[in-house]
């Protein structure tokens, strides 16, 4: 299982509208792509003490070949759809990625 991981920020004022964006259209639109290797993603976010909102996605694939069919040769290109980069004040130009050692679970 390869891990996709990426980071992006946004003002408090645009918090809600980047939140539904991903959840309404971003998040849909690659699980609609119909990569066999892509096996989900995780939504995280947090509000830093200068007011800002950081948003982290953790995207799953089967393999790097699966990575490569959503993102393309150059993989650890960021994937930002224009909406999304009009809500963000910055972002991570690269994803990185990890390979899962060991999952546990209670």
């Amino acid at each position: 299982m390869v891990y996709r991981v990426w980071h992006g920020w946004t003002t408090a004022a645009n918090r809600q509208a980047y939140e539904t964006l991903l959840r309404t259209t971003v998040l849909p639109g690659i699980a609609a792509k119909g990569i066999a290797g892509y096996r989900g993603v995780e939504l995280l976010a947090r509000e830093l003490p200068s007011g800002e909102w950081e948003f982290v996605t953790i995207m799953r694939f089967d393999s790097i070949a699966d990575v490569r069919a959503f993102a393309g040769d150059d993989y650890e290109k960021a994937y930002i759809p224009d909406p999304a980069r009009q809500l963000l004040s910055r972002w991570d130009d690269r994803s990185a990625h990890y390979e899962r050692l060991e999952s546990t679970s209670r």
